[in-house]
């Protein structure tokens, strides 16, 4: 009952964690003030299919988080809070299926050893009966507790912390994805045809889902999967799940049909040939929206991302060897099925042109269950998982460090706050270093409170200046209490994207949508002659003086966070 009481605990703390101060942050970078502001301009039209940025169409991705961001915005107002709410919820939910999929996996594993100790108890030789029974509840021990442990690996750990609270499609598809492939799983462990083809249609629906939260992956990651667990322990799959490829596509595209059929028919060949063809054909193959990474970029990436669980996951992938591969059990199963989850999407976006470290996020939910295996046997087993707990405390050490060095001295936090938002770290790192092995358990429960504690501070303490020079948020805002709440907007030597949604409508745009760059003071002079009224300019910090010392142009400096200035003119 304590156990269970630790646990109810531990995911309400997650769930507040994960919707907590997600309205503190403005906006940053290029893509969440641009998927914001395209919801909202869906929103303010009443119109689902088309997304448009400025007014024009803009294809880049599908329609799943655009919805999610239309009902937050609708039910809760326009903010940063309702726009970061739906990848929110997704990190949840994505937790969620971590633990619910190891939880069956649980499950099966005890109905094996009832069902081997009850075949035991009818066998007439009693060493034979005990040899079975022992072996059934060997199987069921492995697999307890590892339903909890992924989820809460998942949930604690460093990539999903950070993509749950951005607006961001990587996390949206991360959830899909696994909510298909936890289908998948729970059909391989049925026990009758009946429940082994529901799963099944829930995998399918779940693919056509993840077509609708970031395209074509949302085919190649999980058939790839599939595929691929399939080749690991070389067998065939039962002939009526090939079968079930027959109605299990068209019910994928079904799904997926309830935006690309209207979307494709009201634009045709431009929603083709941007979508598809640009967006997905050429980014892969190339370097065309310079995202340039070396080839094995998602090996430290991955390491990275699962922080602090890294050292399990390297235990996991360690003592794959010794794995049952061809094991009719569940945990031989999913231990199989999660190695392939890992491997699949690394090893396809490696082979991509256009690297970012979002796109590999697919993929910690499968590392996630591979770590939930390592920490479950580390709690039952004081003589198991000892190093891989000491490695991960000398890694909460030296992230606590890179925190304290980054906020200092990047973000010139005063040091005060720095170590206050590394402490827990700290001292979690210490314990799980210096800790009896008697104290598993609490060395386990520490780091993943830890990382919690962590987040909580530096939402506090640090986030918001340390954002500072991320957004034009307060200078726009700034600038229209001053009332230059209409005032077209220009941009000198940058472009600036939180423009777009702080800033919406205003910003000078070209013949093709794309914002107008302006490369001298003559050029924004002229554009001001033709708005005939005050302007807003934005400008690097280093250029600002070409603006502020054009007298003819009356500048007038509203303020700036660091990095830009917001410049007001008025036409000569």
């Amino acid at each position: 009952m304590l156990a269970k009481r630790a646990w109810l605990l531990f995911f309400t703390a997650a769930f507040v964690l994960y919707l907590y101060g997600l309205g503190r942050l403005p906006l940053i970078g290029p893509d969440e003030p641009r998927y914001a502001q395209i919801a909202r301009e869906m929103l303010e039209r009443a119109d689902p299919v088309t997304p448009t940025l400025g007014g024009l169409p803009w294809f880049e991705k599908p329609s799943l988080l655009y919805w999610m961001m239309m009902a937050a915005f609708a039910a809760f107002g326009v903010s940063e809070w309702a726009a970061r709410l739906g990848p929110a919820c997704s990190g949840l939910l994505t937790g969620l299926l971590i633990y619910a999929a190891g939880r069956r996996v649980e499950k099966a594993s005890a109905e094996a050893t009832a069902s081997a100790a009850s075949a035991a108890a009818s066998t007439a030789s009693s060493a034979s009966a005990a040899s079975i029974a022992s072996a059934a509840s060997a199987s069921s021990m492995d697999a307890r507790g590892l339903g909890l442990w992924s989820g809460a690996s998942l949930l604690s750990g460093v990539g999903m912390l950070i993509f749950s609270r951005g607006a961001s499609f990587d996390v949206i598809v991360t959830m899909t994805l696994t909510a298909a492939l936890a289908c998948f799983l729970v059909s391989e462990l049925a026990t009758t045809e009946t429940m082994r083809r529901r799963w099944l249609a829930g995998f399918y629906a779940w693919v056509g889902a993840s077509l609708l939260a970031k395209g074509l992956i949302g085919i190649v990651i999980p058939f790839g999967v599939v595929a691929a667990y399939f080749l690991l322990r070389r067998e065939w799959p039962r002939r009526r799940a090939l079968l079930s490829m027959w109605w299990g596509v068209p019910l994928a595209l079904i799904v997926a049909s309830v935006w690309y059929a209207p979307v494709t028919l009201q634009h045709g060949w431009t929603f083709i040939d941007q979508f598809i063809i640009q967006h997905h054909f050429a980014r892969y193959l190339s370097n065309k929206y310079r995202h340039p990474q070396p080839f094995y970029f998602y090996l430290p990436m991955m390491a990275l991302l699962a922080l602090p669980w890294t050292p399990f996951l390297v235990a996991a992938l360690a003592r794959a060897r010794r794995w049952n591969w061809r094991g009719a059990d569940s945990l031989s199963k999913l231990r199989v099925l999660a190695l392939a989850w890992v491997v699949v999407p690394v090893a396809f976006f490696s082979l991509s042109g256009s690297k970012l470290p979002g796109y590999i996020l697919p993929a910690l939910p499968g590392a996630a269950l591979l770590i939930g295996d390592q920490l479950a046997a580390f709690t039952r087993d004081a003589q198991s998982g000892i190093r891989s707990m000491r490695a991960t405390g000398a890694c909460l050490l030296l992230l606590g460090g890179a925190i304290i060095i980054y906020l200092t001295r990047v973000t010139h936090i005063s040091t005060a706050p720095g170590i206050a938002v590394a402490l827990p770290l700290v001292l979690a790192g210490l314990f799980a270093l210096l800790a009896r092995p008697r104290l598993r358990r609490w060395s386990a429960a520490l780091v993943t409170a830890a990382t919690f504690a962590t987040t909580t501070l530096a939402i506090n303490l640090a986030i918001e200046q340390g954002a500072r020079g991320e957004s034009v948020r307060d200078l726009v805002a700034k600038a229209s209490q001053r009332g230059y709440a209409s005032a077209p907007v220009f941009e000198l030597h940058t472009v600036e994207r939180t423009a777009e949604f702080y800033a919406a409508g205003r910003v000078a745009r070209g013949p093709g949508g794309d914002i107008i760059k302006f490369e001298g003071v003559q050029q924004v002079a002229e554009a001001a002659r033709r708005s005939n009224g005050p302007a807003l300019v934005i400008v690097p910090l280093e250029y600002a003086g070409q603006l502020l010392d054009y007298a003819p142009l009356h500048p007038e400096l509203i303020g700036d966070n660091g990095e830009v200035a917001l410049v007001v003119i008025r036409a000569p």
